[in-house]
Protein backbone atom coordinates (compact mmCIF):
# COMPACT_ATOMS: atom_id res chain seq x y z
CA UNK A 1 0.00 0.00 0.00
CA UNK A 2 1.31 3.30 -1.05
CA UNK A 3 -0.28 5.79 1.37
CA UNK A 4 -1.17 4.33 5.02
CA UNK A 5 -3.44 6.84 5.74
CA UNK A 6 -6.42 5.78 3.69
CA UNK A 7 -8.21 2.58 3.38
CA UNK A 8 -7.44 2.42 -0.08
CA UNK A 9 -4.79 4.08 -3.05
CA UNK A 10 -7.15 4.51 -4.98
CA UNK A 11 -10.91 4.28 -5.10
CA UNK A 12 -12.69 4.10 -8.59
CA UNK A 13 -16.37 4.80 -8.63
CA UNK A 14 -17.42 2.15 -11.42
CA UNK A 15 -15.95 -1.01 -12.46
CA UNK A 16 -16.14 -0.57 -16.53
CA UNK A 17 -13.31 -0.50 -18.56
CA UNK A 18 -12.88 3.59 -17.34
CA UNK A 19 -11.47 2.04 -13.92
CA UNK A 20 -10.68 -1.75 -14.22
CA UNK A 21 -8.09 -1.94 -17.62
CA UNK A 22 -5.65 0.91 -15.76
CA UNK A 23 -6.57 -0.66 -12.01
CA UNK A 24 -5.47 -4.09 -12.49
CA UNK A 25 -2.09 -3.02 -13.54
CA UNK A 26 -1.65 -0.33 -10.20
CA UNK A 27 -2.33 -3.33 -8.23
CA UNK A 28 0.43 -5.31 -9.33
CA UNK A 29 2.54 -2.51 -8.65
CA UNK A 30 1.55 -2.74 -4.81
CA UNK A 31 -1.49 -0.04 -5.05
CA UNK A 32 -4.24 -1.02 -2.70
CA UNK A 33 -7.48 -0.86 -4.82
CA UNK A 34 -11.58 -0.83 -4.57
CA UNK A 35 -14.02 -0.52 -7.00
CA UNK A 36 -17.78 0.48 -6.25
CA UNK A 37 -20.38 -0.88 -8.41
CA UNK A 38 -24.33 0.25 -8.06
CA UNK A 39 -25.49 -2.03 -10.71
CA UNK A 40 -23.58 -4.47 -12.81
CA UNK A 41 -19.64 -5.51 -12.62
CA UNK A 42 -17.84 -4.43 -16.12
CA UNK A 43 -19.97 -1.68 -16.63
CA UNK A 44 -21.96 -0.56 -19.33
CA UNK A 45 -19.87 -2.47 -22.28
CA UNK A 46 -20.45 -6.14 -21.85
CA UNK A 47 -23.52 -5.60 -19.85
CA UNK A 48 -26.13 -3.33 -22.13
CA UNK A 49 -23.32 -1.98 -25.14
CA UNK A 50 -20.68 -3.39 -26.83
CA UNK A 51 -20.65 -6.88 -26.40
CA UNK A 52 -24.29 -7.45 -25.72
CA UNK A 53 -25.26 -5.87 -28.92
CA UNK A 54 -22.42 -7.23 -31.35
CA UNK A 55 -23.87 -10.95 -29.95
CA UNK A 56 -27.52 -9.68 -30.93
CA UNK A 57 -26.31 -8.36 -34.47
CA UNK A 58 -24.31 -11.09 -35.54
CA UNK A 59 -27.26 -13.04 -36.55
CA UNK A 60 -28.26 -10.05 -37.98
CA UNK A 61 -25.81 -9.48 -40.62
CA UNK A 62 -25.75 -13.28 -40.96
CA UNK A 63 -29.10 -13.27 -42.30
CA UNK A 64 -28.47 -10.23 -44.71
CA UNK A 65 -25.72 -11.82 -45.70
CA UNK A 66 -27.39 -14.67 -46.52
CA UNK A 67 -30.04 -13.15 -48.62
CA UNK A 68 -27.95 -11.01 -51.00
CA UNK A 69 -26.31 -14.68 -51.73
CA UNK A 70 -29.58 -16.69 -52.62
CA UNK A 71 -29.34 -19.30 -54.97
CA UNK A 72 -25.19 -20.06 -53.95
CA UNK A 73 -26.51 -20.51 -50.53
CA UNK A 74 -29.87 -22.26 -50.21
CA UNK A 75 -32.54 -22.24 -47.64
CA UNK A 76 -34.05 -19.14 -46.32
CA UNK A 77 -32.94 -17.37 -42.73
CA UNK A 78 -35.37 -16.26 -40.32
CA UNK A 79 -33.97 -14.64 -37.10
CA UNK A 80 -34.95 -16.03 -33.55
CA UNK A 81 -35.35 -13.53 -31.26
CA UNK A 82 -36.26 -15.52 -28.59
CA UNK A 83 -33.15 -17.89 -29.25
CA UNK A 84 -31.23 -14.92 -29.77
CA UNK A 85 -32.00 -12.99 -26.61
CA UNK A 86 -30.53 -16.50 -25.08
CA UNK A 87 -27.66 -17.01 -26.90
CA UNK A 88 -26.49 -13.11 -25.59
CA UNK A 89 -26.96 -13.99 -22.16
CA UNK A 90 -25.68 -16.98 -22.20
CA UNK A 91 -22.66 -14.76 -23.50
CA UNK A 92 -23.10 -12.00 -21.25
CA UNK A 93 -24.16 -13.45 -18.23
CA UNK A 94 -20.14 -15.07 -17.42
CA UNK A 95 -18.42 -11.51 -17.73
CA UNK A 96 -19.46 -9.80 -14.72
CA UNK A 97 -18.80 -12.91 -12.91
CA UNK A 98 -15.40 -13.41 -14.46
CA UNK A 99 -15.04 -9.85 -14.29
CA UNK A 100 -15.53 -9.69 -10.44
CA UNK A 101 -13.27 -12.83 -9.97
CA UNK A 102 -10.33 -11.45 -11.82
CA UNK A 103 -10.48 -8.57 -9.37
CA UNK A 104 -10.72 -9.84 -6.32
CA UNK A 105 -7.81 -12.52 -7.62
CA UNK A 106 -6.02 -9.62 -8.01
CA UNK A 107 -5.99 -8.66 -4.40
CA UNK A 108 -8.58 -5.94 -5.52
CA UNK A 109 -12.20 -5.13 -3.65
CA UNK A 110 -15.22 -5.07 -4.67
CA UNK A 111 -18.01 -3.01 -3.34
CA UNK A 112 -21.97 -3.42 -4.00
CA UNK A 113 -23.55 -0.51 -3.44
CA UNK A 114 -23.81 3.34 -4.57
CA UNK A 115 -21.35 5.74 -3.18
CA UNK A 116 -21.22 9.42 -2.17
CA UNK A 117 -18.93 11.79 -1.71
CA UNK A 118 -19.11 12.84 2.90
CA UNK A 119 -14.93 14.60 1.70
CA UNK A 120 -12.81 15.27 -0.89
CA UNK A 121 -11.05 11.77 0.43
CA UNK A 122 -14.07 9.70 1.81
CA UNK A 123 -17.09 8.50 0.62
CA UNK A 124 -20.29 6.66 2.35
CA UNK A 125 -21.49 3.20 1.08
CA UNK A 126 -24.18 1.04 2.65
CA UNK A 127 -23.94 3.35 5.88
CA UNK A 128 -20.30 2.68 6.03
CA UNK A 129 -17.60 5.00 5.24
CA UNK A 130 -14.43 4.42 3.09
CA UNK A 131 -11.29 6.48 2.13
CA UNK A 132 -9.07 6.72 -0.62
CA UNK A 133 -6.07 9.07 -1.16
CA UNK A 134 -7.24 9.65 -4.97
CA UNK A 135 -10.71 8.56 -6.16
CA UNK A 136 -11.67 8.37 -9.79
CA UNK A 137 -15.10 8.53 -10.82
CA UNK A 138 -15.96 6.45 -13.15
CA UNK A 139 -19.86 6.15 -13.13
CA UNK A 140 -20.42 6.69 -17.10
CA UNK A 141 -23.72 7.36 -18.94
CA UNK A 142 -27.23 6.36 -18.34
CA UNK A 143 -30.24 6.45 -21.07
CA UNK A 144 -31.68 9.91 -21.44
CA UNK A 145 -35.59 10.25 -21.55
CA UNK A 146 -37.34 12.53 -24.30
CA UNK A 147 -39.64 15.46 -21.79
CA UNK A 148 -42.81 14.87 -22.67
CA UNK A 149 -46.11 13.29 -21.26
CA UNK A 150 -45.93 9.80 -21.15
CA UNK A 151 -42.56 9.44 -21.21
CA UNK A 152 -42.60 6.72 -18.28
CA UNK A 153 -44.45 4.26 -20.92
CA UNK A 154 -41.18 4.37 -23.12
CA UNK A 155 -37.82 1.68 -22.28
CA UNK A 156 -34.31 2.08 -23.08
CA UNK A 157 -31.76 0.53 -24.35
CA UNK A 158 -31.44 -2.00 -21.34
CA UNK A 159 -35.32 -2.84 -21.71
CA UNK A 160 -34.25 -3.68 -25.32
CA UNK A 161 -31.97 -5.99 -24.56
CA UNK A 162 -33.79 -8.22 -22.42
CA UNK A 163 -36.75 -8.46 -24.84
CA UNK A 164 -38.54 -12.20 -24.55
CA UNK A 165 -40.34 -11.16 -28.05
CA UNK A 166 -40.24 -8.85 -30.78
CA UNK A 167 -43.26 -6.47 -30.75
CA UNK A 168 -45.03 -6.46 -34.28
CA UNK A 169 -44.92 -2.18 -34.17
CA UNK A 170 -41.87 -0.23 -32.38
CA UNK A 171 -41.61 3.03 -32.27
CA UNK A 172 -37.75 4.15 -31.84
CA UNK A 173 -37.10 7.49 -30.73
CA UNK A 174 -33.93 9.12 -32.29
CA UNK A 175 -31.31 8.52 -34.73
CA UNK A 176 -28.29 8.18 -32.99
CA UNK A 177 -25.79 4.85 -32.63
CA UNK A 178 -28.00 3.11 -30.75
CA UNK A 179 -31.55 3.78 -32.03
CA UNK A 180 -30.08 3.50 -35.52
CA UNK A 181 -28.11 -0.03 -34.46
CA UNK A 182 -31.75 -1.41 -32.64
CA UNK A 183 -33.49 -0.47 -35.12
CA UNK A 184 -31.57 -2.02 -37.55
CA UNK A 185 -31.68 -5.65 -35.05
CA UNK A 186 -35.76 -4.71 -34.69
CA UNK A 187 -36.41 -5.11 -38.28
CA UNK A 188 -34.67 -7.97 -39.10
CA UNK A 189 -36.03 -9.46 -36.06
CA UNK A 190 -39.74 -8.84 -38.17
CA UNK A 191 -40.59 -5.79 -36.83
CA UNK A 192 -42.53 -3.03 -37.92
CA UNK A 193 -39.98 0.30 -37.41
CA UNK A 194 -40.33 3.83 -37.32
CA UNK A 195 -37.94 6.38 -36.21
CA UNK A 196 -38.57 9.64 -34.90
CA UNK A 197 -36.52 11.97 -35.85
CA UNK A 198 -35.34 14.97 -33.40
CA UNK A 199 -34.38 17.06 -36.69
CA UNK A 200 -33.69 16.42 -40.43
CA UNK A 201 -30.34 14.45 -39.72
CA UNK A 202 -28.86 11.35 -38.56
CA UNK A 203 -26.00 10.16 -37.08
CA UNK A 204 -24.35 13.85 -37.18
CA UNK A 205 -20.75 13.27 -36.29
CA UNK A 206 -20.61 11.34 -39.22
CA UNK A 207 -20.33 12.06 -42.79
CA UNK A 208 -23.74 12.58 -44.00
CA UNK A 209 -23.07 11.43 -47.54
CA UNK A 210 -23.24 8.12 -46.56
CA UNK A 211 -25.39 8.34 -43.44
CA UNK A 212 -27.90 9.25 -46.72
CA UNK A 213 -26.39 6.23 -47.76
CA UNK A 214 -27.58 4.17 -44.76
CA UNK A 215 -31.01 5.38 -44.27
CA UNK A 216 -31.53 3.98 -47.78
CA UNK A 217 -30.27 1.22 -47.34
CA UNK A 218 -32.87 1.10 -43.76
CA UNK A 219 -35.56 2.21 -46.11
CA UNK A 220 -35.56 -0.71 -48.54
CA UNK A 221 -35.53 -3.15 -45.49
CA UNK A 222 -39.11 -1.24 -44.26
CA UNK A 223 -37.38 1.21 -41.68
CA UNK A 224 -39.41 3.98 -41.63
CA UNK A 225 -38.37 7.82 -40.93
CA UNK A 226 -40.16 10.76 -39.61
CA UNK A 227 -38.19 14.12 -39.66
CA UNK A 228 -38.59 16.65 -37.25
CA UNK A 229 -41.18 14.86 -35.72
CA UNK A 230 -42.34 17.13 -33.08
CA UNK A 231 -43.08 14.49 -30.27
CA UNK A 232 -45.97 15.61 -28.56
CA UNK A 233 -46.91 12.57 -26.16
CA UNK A 234 -47.00 8.85 -25.47
CA UNK A 235 -50.72 7.12 -24.56
CA UNK A 236 -51.39 3.86 -23.30
CA UNK A 237 -54.51 1.80 -24.74
CA UNK A 238 -54.68 -1.44 -23.11
CA UNK A 239 -51.76 -3.20 -24.81
CA UNK A 240 -51.02 -0.18 -27.39
CA UNK A 241 -49.53 2.66 -27.30
CA UNK A 242 -50.15 5.82 -29.12
CA UNK A 243 -47.16 8.58 -30.18
CA UNK A 244 -48.59 11.99 -30.73
CA UNK A 245 -45.91 13.85 -32.99
CA UNK A 246 -46.27 17.00 -35.13
CA UNK A 247 -49.89 18.71 -36.15
CA UNK A 248 -51.55 15.99 -33.39
CA UNK A 249 -50.66 12.78 -35.79
CA UNK A 250 -50.68 9.69 -34.30
CA UNK A 251 -48.74 5.92 -34.80
CA UNK A 252 -50.17 3.07 -32.59
CA UNK A 253 -47.14 0.69 -31.60
CA UNK A 254 -46.66 -2.21 -29.10
CA UNK A 255 -43.00 -1.01 -27.94
CA UNK A 256 -41.94 2.75 -27.69
CA UNK A 257 -38.19 2.67 -27.57
CA UNK A 258 -36.10 5.50 -26.35
CA UNK A 259 -33.18 6.30 -27.62
CA UNK A 260 -32.43 9.72 -27.55
CA UNK A 261 -29.13 9.64 -26.30
CA UNK A 262 -27.69 9.12 -22.41
CA UNK A 263 -26.39 11.47 -19.91
CA UNK A 264 -23.51 11.03 -17.76
CA UNK A 265 -24.15 9.84 -14.15
CA UNK A 266 -23.21 12.61 -12.47
CA UNK A 267 -26.42 13.41 -9.46
CA UNK A 268 -27.14 12.52 -6.44
CA UNK A 269 -23.59 11.54 -5.58
CA UNK A 270 -22.83 14.55 -3.43
CA UNK A 271 -20.78 16.37 -6.21
CA UNK A 272 -21.73 19.68 -5.60
CA UNK A 273 -21.19 19.26 -1.42
CA UNK A 274 -17.24 18.28 -2.00
CA UNK A 275 -17.11 20.97 -5.02
CA UNK A 276 -16.49 18.90 -8.14
CA UNK A 277 -17.90 21.08 -11.07
CA UNK A 278 -19.70 19.36 -13.56
CA UNK A 279 -22.37 19.50 -16.37
CA UNK A 280 -25.54 17.94 -16.20
CA UNK A 281 -25.32 17.37 -20.38
CA UNK A 282 -21.48 17.42 -20.95
CA UNK A 283 -20.21 15.62 -17.73
CA UNK A 284 -17.64 16.49 -14.62
CA UNK A 285 -14.86 18.89 -16.27
CA UNK A 286 -11.86 17.97 -16.06
CA UNK A 287 -8.40 19.77 -17.12
CA UNK A 288 -5.57 18.02 -18.97
CA UNK A 289 -4.78 15.56 -16.68
CA UNK A 290 -8.09 14.44 -16.35
CA UNK A 291 -8.14 15.63 -12.77
CA UNK A 292 -11.47 17.19 -11.37
CA UNK A 293 -12.05 20.74 -9.75
CA UNK A 294 -10.81 18.58 -6.43
CA UNK A 295 -7.20 17.68 -6.45
CA UNK A 296 -7.15 13.93 -5.69
CA UNK A 297 -10.86 13.50 -7.81
CA UNK A 298 -10.43 12.32 -11.18
CA UNK A 299 -12.69 11.41 -13.67
CA UNK A 300 -12.63 8.90 -16.37
CA UNK A 301 -14.19 7.37 -19.54
CA UNK A 302 -17.91 8.32 -20.36
CA UNK A 303 -18.52 10.83 -17.57
CA UNK A 304 -15.37 12.85 -17.94
CA UNK A 305 -16.20 15.74 -20.42
CA UNK A 306 -12.87 15.37 -23.23
CA UNK A 307 -14.70 16.15 -25.86
CA UNK A 308 -13.56 12.65 -26.92
CA UNK A 309 -15.77 9.86 -28.55
CA UNK A 310 -18.02 8.12 -25.81
CA UNK A 311 -16.77 4.93 -26.85
CA UNK A 312 -14.83 2.12 -24.75
CA UNK A 313 -11.62 2.58 -26.41
CA UNK A 314 -11.60 6.00 -25.02
CA UNK A 315 -12.38 4.70 -21.89
CA UNK A 316 -9.50 2.11 -21.91
CA UNK A 317 -7.34 4.56 -23.07
CA UNK A 318 -7.68 7.31 -20.23
CA UNK A 319 -8.10 4.46 -17.76
CA UNK A 320 -4.55 4.02 -18.61
CA UNK A 321 -3.35 6.96 -18.62
CA UNK A 322 -4.11 7.23 -15.03
CA UNK A 323 -1.99 4.14 -14.07
CA UNK A 324 0.72 5.94 -15.63
CA UNK A 325 -0.60 9.32 -13.84
CA UNK A 326 -0.68 7.56 -10.21
CA UNK A 327 1.98 5.13 -10.80
CA UNK A 328 4.58 8.19 -11.37
CA UNK A 329 5.49 7.26 -15.02
CA UNK A 330 4.54 10.21 -16.40
CA UNK A 331 3.84 14.02 -15.98
CA UNK A 332 2.64 14.87 -18.82
CA UNK A 333 -0.67 15.88 -19.71
CA UNK A 334 -3.14 13.01 -21.38
CA UNK A 335 -1.95 13.23 -25.29
CA UNK A 336 -5.60 11.62 -27.31
CA UNK A 337 -4.49 9.28 -30.54
CA UNK A 338 -7.52 9.18 -33.17
CA UNK A 339 -10.28 7.03 -32.07
CA UNK A 340 -11.92 4.94 -34.11
CA UNK A 341 -16.01 4.88 -33.84
CA UNK A 342 -18.49 2.36 -35.73
CA UNK A 343 -21.91 2.66 -36.28
CA UNK A 344 -23.03 -1.18 -35.84
CA UNK A 345 -25.30 -0.93 -38.68
CA UNK A 346 -26.05 -3.01 -42.08
CA UNK A 347 -24.18 -1.46 -43.42
CA UNK A 348 -21.84 0.07 -41.17
CA UNK A 349 -20.36 3.32 -40.85
CA UNK A 350 -16.79 3.96 -39.45
CA UNK A 351 -15.02 7.31 -39.06
CA UNK A 352 -11.56 8.71 -37.35
CA UNK A 353 -9.39 11.29 -37.36
CA UNK A 354 -9.78 14.35 -39.40
CA UNK A 355 -13.17 14.32 -41.07
CA UNK A 356 -13.73 14.96 -44.53
CA UNK A 357 -16.51 17.88 -43.72
CA UNK A 358 -13.05 19.31 -41.82
CA UNK A 359 -10.52 18.37 -44.56
CA UNK A 360 -13.24 19.73 -47.20
CA UNK A 361 -13.06 23.60 -45.36
CA UNK A 362 -9.73 23.39 -44.71
CA UNK A 363 -6.55 23.86 -47.59
CA UNK A 364 -4.26 21.66 -45.59
CA UNK A 365 -5.62 18.50 -46.58
CA UNK A 366 -7.05 16.25 -49.67
CA UNK A 367 -9.46 13.94 -49.78
CA UNK A 368 -9.24 10.22 -52.05
CA UNK A 369 -13.06 9.02 -52.53
CA UNK A 370 -13.43 5.28 -53.80
CA UNK A 371 -16.35 3.27 -54.85
CA UNK A 372 -15.75 0.12 -54.39
CA UNK A 373 -18.84 -1.59 -54.68
CA UNK A 374 -18.07 -3.54 -58.10
CA UNK A 375 -14.57 -4.72 -56.89
CA UNK A 376 -13.78 -8.38 -57.04
CA UNK A 377 -13.10 -9.17 -53.24
CA UNK A 378 -15.96 -6.97 -52.00
CA UNK A 379 -18.43 -8.87 -54.59
CA UNK A 380 -17.42 -12.35 -53.03
CA UNK A 381 -20.57 -11.62 -50.70
CA UNK A 382 -22.27 -9.25 -52.63
CA UNK A 383 -21.66 -6.02 -50.66
CA UNK A 384 -24.45 -3.44 -51.78
CA UNK A 385 -22.23 -0.56 -50.53
CA UNK A 386 -19.01 -0.03 -50.40
CA UNK A 387 -17.43 3.79 -50.43
CA UNK A 388 -14.11 4.77 -48.40
CA UNK A 389 -12.66 8.18 -48.07
CA UNK A 390 -9.19 9.13 -47.03
CA UNK A 391 -8.03 12.13 -45.86
CA UNK A 392 -4.55 13.42 -46.39
CA UNK A 393 -2.13 15.68 -44.88
CA UNK A 394 0.47 17.62 -47.27
CA UNK A 395 3.20 15.17 -46.69
CA UNK A 396 0.55 12.35 -48.38
CA UNK A 397 0.31 11.08 -44.24
CA UNK A 398 -3.08 9.30 -43.64
CA UNK A 399 -5.16 11.46 -41.34
CA UNK A 400 -8.30 10.35 -41.12
CA UNK A 401 -10.75 7.74 -42.65
CA UNK A 402 -14.17 6.79 -43.09
CA UNK A 403 -16.33 4.11 -44.54
CA UNK A 404 -19.47 3.03 -45.09
CA UNK A 405 -20.11 -1.48 -45.89
CA UNK A 406 -20.35 -4.42 -43.89
CA UNK A 407 -16.66 -4.31 -43.50
CA UNK A 408 -16.25 -0.79 -41.97
CA UNK A 409 -15.52 -2.09 -38.65
CA UNK A 410 -13.30 -4.36 -39.57
CA UNK A 411 -11.34 -1.89 -42.71
CA UNK A 412 -11.04 1.15 -40.03
CA UNK A 413 -9.45 -1.32 -37.08
CA UNK A 414 -6.65 -1.78 -39.73
CA UNK A 415 -5.53 1.51 -40.72
CA UNK A 416 -5.38 2.88 -36.90
CA UNK A 417 -1.56 2.51 -36.75
CA UNK A 418 -1.30 4.42 -40.50
CA UNK A 419 -3.23 7.23 -38.82
CA UNK A 420 -1.45 7.21 -35.46
CA UNK A 421 1.93 6.20 -35.86
CA UNK A 422 2.16 9.07 -38.81
CA UNK A 423 3.49 6.89 -41.55
CA UNK A 424 5.17 8.29 -44.64
CA UNK A 425 4.25 6.80 -47.91
CA UNK A 426 7.56 4.56 -47.42
CA UNK A 427 6.61 3.49 -44.36
CA UNK A 428 2.53 2.25 -45.73
CA UNK A 429 4.74 0.36 -48.15
CA UNK A 430 6.67 -1.53 -46.04
CA UNK A 431 3.60 -3.23 -44.15
CA UNK A 432 3.16 -6.03 -46.48
CA UNK A 433 -0.67 -7.07 -45.86
CA UNK A 434 -2.12 -10.72 -46.56
CA UNK A 435 -3.91 -11.19 -50.01
CA UNK A 436 -6.91 -11.49 -50.17
CA UNK A 437 -7.99 -9.52 -46.96
CA UNK A 438 -9.92 -6.66 -45.68
CA UNK A 439 -6.25 -5.44 -44.74
CA UNK A 440 -5.01 -5.63 -48.57
CA UNK A 441 -8.09 -4.28 -49.75
CA UNK A 442 -8.17 -0.84 -47.19
CA UNK A 443 -4.25 -0.40 -47.35
CA UNK A 444 -3.90 -0.42 -51.32
CA UNK A 445 -5.66 2.84 -51.41
CA UNK A 446 -3.54 4.39 -48.98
Amino acid sequence: MKNPNFDYDVVYIGSGHAAFDGAKTLCKQGFKIAFVEAVAVGGTCPNWGCNAKITLDGPVTLAKTQRRMKGIVEGDTKLNWKENIKHKREGILPIKVDREATMKSLGMDVIHGFAKFTDAHTLEINGEHVTSDKIVIATGLTPHKVEIEGTELSHDSQDFMELEDMPKRMAVIGTGYIAMEFATMANESGADVTMFMHGDKALRPFYQPYVQILMDEMKKSGIKFVENSGLRAFEQNGDEYTVTYADNQQLTVDYILDASGRVPMVHNMGLEEVGVKFDAKKGIEVNEYLQTSVENIYASGDVAATGQPNLTPTATFESQYLKHLFAGETDQPIDFPAIPSVVFTSPRISQMGVTVDEANASDEYTVEEHDLTDTWFRQITKEPVVKNAYIFDKEHRLVGFTEISDQADNAIDMIVPAVNMKMTPLEIERNVHLFPSIGHDTWKNI
